[in-house]
């Protein structure tokens, strides 16, 4: 039976074994228009084999910057400094030939819109095809005879037919599941998926993410989940990092950061997820004021003009991210004290999501997606 991950489902984690991916004071700046664009400011994490990592945050806080930032996919006006390892392989400053050998091959990425990824001119089977000779020179029969063994892994129903359709053909969580297989072609070490439920049902979410936590069992790779759904990584992530205005402000363990939040910006979030026992057409909760300028980012804390917590301090010096408590990193000079409305921890919600087959409430109250059925399939439905 496949599980959501959680604080007490941790996966294939070897005890003792190296990071498969260490990131240190990482930082992603754009020149333009005479302005420079701090996007990314310092970022440092370590991501062990068999664990995912959800970094979570707000459109612009750099996100997926930073994650691109390690796989050569930004413009040449991008300067990034820091270092990004990758095994015993250093990825910033690494030419163009050296990381398309590491794209796809230990790196590989699933993005948001599958529908813009893939080629509508070539059949699904010849994409995949294309993706495992890319990385493994074999006749084109074979390449097309693991496309569908790939399919079948990604549990796509008659794979031996879909590999002569066509994108269009297929519906959107269909696409995701066959740019998964592409990623899969050469068995990386590292799957970063960007936001690559956002544009699907709240069903297929539950049914992608769920397809990712037996693949990362099965194969043990490392997942990094880009997201801006706290109820997502609730469910699935063994780890959340916080990002704002391209710092991480928060890192812990899922289950500690979700019933014990520090930091005022994740509070926030919490806070402005809807929860199930909203009245119909209430007023939504937001994050008041406006992300900061990150071209013009202040001395203080960046978010301390929202924050209803923010002293004179906060204005003037910055919070540095420290380990305050075990494994409880935050930047902050006054925390709060846990998440507003708060039910039960993040491992009994997922697991009632999978007993029940529904939609129920997770952090802050807001509705978590669970899989269609306690043994990950769709009740006898063909996968969408």
């Amino acid at each position: 039976m496949t599980t959501p991950l959680t604080a007490e489902h941790n996966g294939p984690t070897a005890t003792g074994s190296r990071p498969v991916l260490r990131v240190e004071d990482l930082r992603v700046r754009f020149s333009t228009g005479g302005r420079t664009i701090h996007a990314v400011n310092g970022l440092s994490y370590e991501l062990m084999p068999g664990r995912t990592l959800a970094i979570i945050g707000e459109s612009g806080s750099g996100k997926s910057v930073s994650v691109r930032a390690l796989t050569g996919l930004l413009p040449p006006s991008a300067e990034i400094t820091g270092s990004a390892r990758l095994g015993e392989t250093e990825l910033v400053g690494l030419d163009e030939r050296s990381l398309r050998g590491i794209r796809g091959n230990d790196i590989a990425m699933v993005f948001q819109d599958p529908a813009r990824s893939l080629n509508p001119t070539m059949s699904i089977g010849a994409q995949i095809a294309e993706a495992v000779r890319m990385h493994d020179r074999v006749p084109k029969k074979v390449a097309i005879e693991r496309a569908v063994e790939l399919l079948t892994l990604v549990r796509l129903p008659a794979p031996e037919r879909r590999i002569k359709e066509y994108p269009h053909q297929l519906s959107g969580g269909m696409r995701q599941r066959v740019m998964i297989a592409i990623a899969l072609a050469a068995d990386p070490k590292v799957l970063i998926a960007d936001e690559a439920t956002t544009a699907l049902d709240v069903t297929t979410q539950a049914q992608i993410m769920e397809l990712l936590v037996d693949l990362q069992e099965r194969l043990g790779a490392a997942v990094v989940m880009i997201s801006h759904d706290l109820g997502l990584a609730a469910c699935y992530a063994h780890e959340v990092l916080v990002m704002y205005a391209g710092r991480a402000v928060e890192h812990a363990e899922t289950r500690t950061l979700f019933s014990n939040v520090r930091m005022p910006y994740t509070h926030a979030l919490l806070g402005a997820i809807p929860q199930l026992t909203t009245p119909s057409h209430a007023r939504l909760t937001v994050v008041g004021g406006h992300p900061p300028d990150l071209a013009s980012l202040p001395d203080g804390c960046p978010f301390a003009p929202r924050c209803p917590r923010a002293t004179e301090r906060c204005r003037v010096e910055m919070p540095p991210l420290e380990e305050h408590e075990p494994g409880h990193l935050y930047a902050c000079w006054h925390p709060v004290e846990g998440p507003p409305g708060v039910g039960p921890g993040a491992a009994e919600t997922s697991g009632r999501a999978e007993a029940s087959g529904h939609a129920v409430a997770g952090p802050g109250g807001g509705a978590v997606p669970a899989a269609a059925s306690p043994n990950g399939d769709t009740g006898g439905k063909e996968l969408t």
